[in-house]
């Protein structure tokens, strides 16, 4: 890291990433408890056996087909929720 750059980031002039405010939250089934991810940020891995997603953050987030986050799908804005398939992969919130 460059001296300006480092300097920009300790008086905060650079951009920093942050959270997403709020949950995630994916069913699976009856059967299993949900999983919640509280303040998501980044690619996170959905369980195997995911059925739906409901994001409840204050972004949007990205379903991805595998558990890298590397092919986008479709986003799921804020206050919505989506059927994703099993085995789905992942999302990603900023």
């Amino acid at each position: 890291m460059s001296a300006v750059a480092a300097g920009a980031a300790v008086l905060g002039l650079a951009g920093s990433a942050s959270a997403s405010e709020g949950q995630v939250v994916v069913f699976s089934n009856e059967v299993t408890p949900l999983t919640t991810y509280r303040d998501p940020y980044g690619c996170q891995k959905l369980p195997a056996d995911a059925h739906e997603i409901n994001n409840l953050s204050d972004s949007p987030v990205t379903l991805y087909g595998d558990p890298f986050c590397m092919t986008p799908s479709m986003t799921v804005q804020p206050g919505h929720g989506s059927h994703v398939s099993p085995g789905s992969g992942s999302f990603s919130a900023e």
